[in-house]
């Protein structure tokens, strides 16, 4: 088997984050995708050996000098034959280097073009610099998630990066290519981390506009706030985690966990919550985390461990279905999600810079004189 999107051509231009992010779920679910390398070493945020820089899985290397005469027109020559492009630099970068929408879509009617940014292709802050934790800040995310009258917790760079970033990039070329089948016109997908964030708040704005979520974040049903949803630390110095929002959940906590006070009746008392989660808390900690887990995992009571990068790939349900996976000894996440019928095989390891830049180009329709060419100009 070679998963669900076999057949999918896709050129990569490199970069950091999302937009690698995103070719590698592609590369996962058995689309070619061909990762266009800068020559020369690996930048500062990339690992520098190869088989660690774990999105870039899955696809082959063309190292191009795009600056040199014959760059950039070896890449339109590989878009002619693409599907979808991938891009994530500042607006402008690609049109300077004569590889903008207008120019492929000139080579590609039918391509997509996907390009991946913080704070979009046009808007006041469209030019500067940023990172996740800006965009997501912009997008009123960061201000929910942490502490009451502490700042706002970093929450890694999931939700700009990868969930409002990555994902939705994906979401939209695939969309835009299944349009283009029907239409046979291509289009530009931008993709917006600040726009993605946004979204993916979509609940929470929701609430927010109903009266049920409040600005002050820890005080709300999903940021920490309720005592029946959170972590708490066990007598181990460990951790668990509590989901138990429904009441058949949360009767089937306080039974588990020895509870007999009446104040835990009044669930939904939201001036409650800040005692009841101190009571609960010296709860956990008359026991250890694995005590714990032999008590309730598995329950309904919603409930798992807390495990850090080494417990998680060796826990019992991870292993059952195949979770993590281990490419060129280096243990990570396997593809996701699952397919019934067209199942993708384990990915390859990352490829070295270059590694595959003959071949490529061979594979791609180029002539071993165009080959001998590009080396003589020294744009391979």
């Amino acid at each position: 088997m070679t998963g669900p999107l076999q057949g999918l051509k896709v050129v990569e231009m490199v970069g950091i984050g999302p937009a690698p992010f995103c070719a590698m779920m592609l590369a996962d679910m058995g689309a070619e995708v061909i990762r266009i390398d800068r020559p020369g070493p690996a930048g500062e945020v990339m690992p520098k050996t190869a088989r660690f820089d774990v999105l870039a899985r899955g696809r082959r290397s063309l190292a191009l000098d795009l600056k040199r005469p014959g760059g950039a027109e070896a890449v339109l020559q590989l878009v002619a034959q693409a599907d979808i492009l991938l891009e994530g630099f500042r607006p402008g970068v690609m049109e300077r280097l004569g590889l903008g929408p207008d120019a492929c879509l000139a080579r590609n009617p039918r391509l997509v073009y996907g390009r991946m940014t913080g704070w979009g292709q046009h808007g006041p802050l469209a030019q500067a610099a940023g990172h996740d934790i800006n965009y997501i800040a912009l997008s009123g995310a960061l201000h929910a998630i942490g502490h009451a009258d502490e700042p706002p917790v970093v929450p890694l760079n999931y939700v700009g990066d990868f969930g409002g970033g990555a994902m939705m990039l994906a979401f939209g070329v695939l969309c835009a290519r299944l349009e283009a089948l029907r239409s046979g016109k291509g289009q530009v997908v931008d993709a917006a981390m600040t726009d993605g964030a946004a979204l993916l708040s979509a609940m929470m704005y929701g609430f927010k506009a109903a009266g049920s979520w409040s600005n002050q974040r820890g005080e709300n049903l999903l940021d920490g706030g309720a005592h029946f949803y959170g972590t708490y630390a066990c007598a181990d110095g460990k951790y668990v985690a509590i989901g138990a929002i429904e009441p058949q959940f949360y009767a089937e906590l306080i039974r588990l966990s020895g509870i007999d006070d009446a104040a835990f009746a009044a669930q939904r008392d939201v001036n409650g919550w800040p005692v009841l989660k101190l009571r609960l808390a010296d709860v956990f900690k008359t026991r250890t985390r694995a005590e714990w887990c032999e008590l309730m995992e598995g329950s309904d009571v919603c409930f798992a461990p807390v495990l850090d990068w080494d417990e998680a790939p060796a826990h019992a349900h991870n292993l059952a279905r195949g979770t993590f996976v281990e490419i060129d000894g280096v243990t990570q996440p396997a593809p996701a999600p699952r397919f019934s019928r067209t199942p993708p095989p384990t990915p390859r390891g990352p490829a070295a810079r270059g590694g595959d830049s003959e071949a490529v180009l061979r594979d791609w329709g180029f002539t071993a004189a165009a080959v001998a060419d590009l080396k003589q100009r020294g744009v391979i």
